[in-house]
């Protein structure tokens, strides 16, 4: 397996790879984590004490069972050592039963912090967060890296402990039989921390690169084993070919676990040959010192039971270093994450007004959805190696990409998606965005309620930059209905009350009349206990926009911002669906992406984009006039949708 140089080669080489030392600021953190459970700690510390104490007296049994009892013929006492011999087995194993229940509470309640944690500051990242990072990485980190951090805390940590405890007690144990065979024992200990300091190195970077194999195994099985992913699979005939793409990639996961435990292994023997080393000088010396009649038989017979708990703990610690160095790459993986600011968050002092009026302005925005030196996902966490994120589907680094390219493909992340915007709706007012695909429309619509911060300019609620408002205020005063809704693979009635869960039922079922859904779910065998399946795919589009309508309509907004695109959907649910938010939108201010000629004749202002700038504003008459760009998309958007009933045929002639 090991070639060229072997493996301490394959060593020296992993030690030069661009990676840092574990510095004391990161312990400290790391043991930050087990301050809320010191009582806990404490307590394993004094069973550690104890079973340490306990464990050192049966060669002392020993040495007198066979120099006294035995020796002397005392039945007696013989006996007595054997009830011993019995005791302190039980005794110690129900300390160790002690031991394990407050290190199971402290490990486990160190994942559920630490879980916590890390899920309430990814709920705090922006938008650009998750639109640059993996789903199922985030789940690798938030799942298999605290259960490896839990490790570093409950399991090395408390073995580095207990053994060096075991250590120095069998040492003064071991001096105070007979200094000379210490002293012979320990010579050996340099050959334990040499092959340590090499190894903890090497196998740090294994298991990070392992945990790097398992996040993009999550990604790939996530991204096509929910309903959107397996669909597409199967429309697409790609059943096979991902098998093949996960099977790749749970071999790599194979193989380098399979390297991990090779040089584990390497390791074990390496150490298991210098305990040898060490009990055989001893044993040696040991036996020319019993010939010479300078000690007994019972005292090496004793001193030899010791040097296993001399070497046990000695290589304990040793390997200490290869866990600690392993397992607290997930506390780092977990660190990097905590690491990255939170891009959207309330100011200092933010204010929460008690009332909205609804008065929207954007005051010269622009904005970039990637400017230049930010990206914003997890691939920001690798503070040293900075490894951009893997294609799921090509498994290509976006620096070869980078590199394949020549740089062609960062022009896009430096456009920008809006530039000098400025437009105010009053409050009540229903605005209309029109423009191509691409102009910026529904950048718009995510700027107002802070998905994202402009890159320049402000936006304002009631004359407030929004950003010096309390975001939990914020997300209250403004309802978002968007083209695409989510789902919760629950109820209905979960589903809604999702808005307000303290809402009652003739609550629920008044929003759900103003979205044209009551009569629907009234008719299903469960009402609005029906589950309504993963992303809600057990309704058809219609009803699933809908019930999205009815959740904003219980939310109860003062500020709507609606997409209110109906074109892939059937006539009456189309019907349904602009009733319904034409009822919403009633004594609220109202931004909408326009898609039907019904919407932009009713809008108080239109605003017309294109590419990420404001070329025209105005009403439906004023606009036409102007002969501008709307009147170009009225003419190829609109005009085929024009009915009698809307706007009257143009006079022949």
């Amino acid at each position: 397996m090991f070639h060229d140089g072997g493996w301490w080669s394959l060593v020296r080489h992993d030690e030069q790879a661009d990676r840092p030392t574990f510095t004391w600021p990161i312990l400290r953190r790391v043991a930050s984590y087990g301050r809320p459970y010191i009582w806990h700690i404490a307590g394993m510390l004094v069973c550690v004490v104890t079973a340490t104490g306990i464990g050192l007296i049966p060669p002392l049994l020993m040495r007198d069972l066979i120099d006294n009892a035995i020796g002397r013929g005392d039945a007696s006492r013989l006996n007595l050592l054997a009830l011993g011999m019995v005791a302190l087995p039980v005794a110690n194993g129900l300390i160790g039963v002690l031991q394990r229940y407050l290190g199971s509470r402290v490990g486990e309640g160190v994942i559920c912090d630490l879980r916590q944690t890390l899920y309430r500051h990814l709920q705090a990242m922006s938008l650009r967060f998750f639109t640059n990072t993996r789903t199922g990485e985030m789940m690798s980190r938030l799942n298999n890296d605290v259960v490896g951090a839990q490790q570093a805390i409950t399991g090395t940590g408390v073995s580095v402990i207990s053994n060096i405890v075991a250590l120095i007690a069998t040492l003064i144990v071991m001096v105070s039989l007979e200094w000379r065979l210490t002293l012979v024992a320990i010579i050996v200990f340099p050959l334990f921390v040499l092959p340590a300091r090499r190894m903890a190195r090497l196998l740090r970077t294994i298991v990070r690169e392992q945990m790097n194999l398992n996040a993009q195994l999550n990604a790939l099985a996530n991204e096509t084993l929910n309903v959107s992913g397996a669909l597409l699979v199967k429309l697409f005939g790609r059943a096979d070919a991902e098998a093949d793409r996960y099977g790749s990639r749970a071999s790599a996961v194979r193989d380098i676990g399979v390297r991990q435990s090779v040089i584990g292994r390497w390791f074990f023997l390496g150490l298991s040959l210098i305990s040898a080393l060490g009990t055989a000088m001893v044993y040696w010396l040991g036996g020319h010192l019993v010939l010479s009649g300078e000690f007994t038989i019972g005292t090496i017979v004793a001193f030899g039971a010791y040097l296993g708990q001399l070497y046990g703990p000695i290589a304990a610690l040793t390997n200490a270093r290869v866990e600690l160095a392993t397992a607290l790459v997930s506390f780092e993986r977990v660190f990097e994450v905590l690491d990255l600011p939170v891009e959207i968050a309330d100011a200092p002092g933010a204010f929460a007004p008690t009332a909205v009026a609804g008065k929207v302005e954007f005051d010269d925005v622009s904005f970039q959805y990637a400017p230049v030196g930010v990206r914003g996902g997890l691939k920001e966490a690798a503070r040293w190696r900075r490894a951009e994120v893997v294609g799921v589907l090509s498994g290509e680094m976006a620096t070869d990409r980078a590199a394949r390219t020549n740089g062609r493909d960062a022009a896009p992340s430096e456009r920008w998606a809006l530039r000098n915007v400025s437009f105010k709706v009053e409050p009540g007012q229903l605005a209309a965005l029109v423009g191509p695909s691409g102009a910026g429309k529904t950048t718009i619509s995510y700027l107002l309620p802070r998905l994202y911060d402009p890159t320049d300019g402000s936006v304002r609620l009631d004359d407030r930059d929004i950003r010096s408002l309390n975001l939990r205020s914020l997300s209250d005063a403004i309802g978002m209905v968007t083209q695409e809704n989510f789902l919760f693979h629950d109820t209905i009635r979960a589903n809604l009350l999702y808005a307000r869960p303290r809402a009652i039922q003739a609550e629920i079922e008044a929003a759900c009349r103003v979205a044209n859904i009551h009569d629907f779910i009234a008719g299903l065998p469960d009402g609005y206990d029906t589950i309504v399946g993963e992303r809600g795919y057990r309704l058809s589009g219609g009803e699933k926009q809908r019930v999205a309508i009815a959740r904003v309509v219980l939310k109860d907004p003062r500020v709507l911002v609606l997409d209110e695109a109906t074109s892939h959907l059937d006539s009456e649910s189309e019907s349904l669906i602009q009733d319904a938010l034409e009822r919403v939108m009633v004594g609220r201010t109202s931004i909408v992406i326009a898609h039907r000629l019904s919407t932009v004749l009713k809008a108080d202002v239109i605003l017309v984009l294109d590419r990420g700038t404001l070329v025209e504003s105005g009403r439906h008459d004023d606009l036409l006039a102007q002969k501008g760009l709307y009147a170009r998309l009225f003419e190829t958007q609109f005009r085929h949708v024009r009915t009698s009933a809307i706007l009257p045929p143009p006079a022949s002639g």
